[in-house]
């Protein structure tokens, strides 16, 4: 497991330099608009979406994990707090194939618990909408 941020960017080749400097590593995934770093020591999934303008920095946060049983667990968990605001299964959004749950917390910060399945070649759509409570900003990773 490891946790993963997501930032909004007004420059998504500034920040792809910036942060592979920062962490020492290379970008994993790269495409247009949205770039994602799998960094192993702290262990973080630091996702970029160029988003000029955007009013928050912060995009979201979440939890990746390598096992469905994580993802599953989360989603019991979540249910059993009523604290769960969407689940999706195989849905593809930001160039992967997903299982996730999502939550907010009390002052909307958005959270998703989610195993990637495969890499896509598109940005997707999950079929559902995975803003949650309204909000505007993308609403997937991978």
């Amino acid at each position: 497991m490891r946790v993963q941020l997501a930032l909004n960017v007004e420059n998504l080749e500034e920040a792809i330099s910036y942060y592979s400097k920062l962490f020492g590593v290379e970008v994993n995934k790269r495409k247009p608009g949205y770039a994602n770093f799998a960094i192993d020591a702290p262990p973080l999934k630091l996702v970029l979406f160029e988003a000029p303008g955007a009013p928050e920095r912060l995009n979201h946060l979440g939890v990746e994990t390598f096992e469905q049983s994580d993802v599953d667990d989360a989603i019991q968990r979540f249910d059993a707090a009523g604290i769960k605001s969407a689940q999706e299964e195989e849905s593809t959004c930001c160039f992967a194939t997903q299982n996730k749950v999502w939550s907010t917390d009390p002052q909307g910060m958005r959270w998703e618990w989610y195993k990637v399945l495969a890499d896509a070649e598109e940005f997707g759509s999950t079929g559902h909408d995975t803003r949650v409570d309204g909000d505007d900003a993308p609403g997937c990773c991978g």
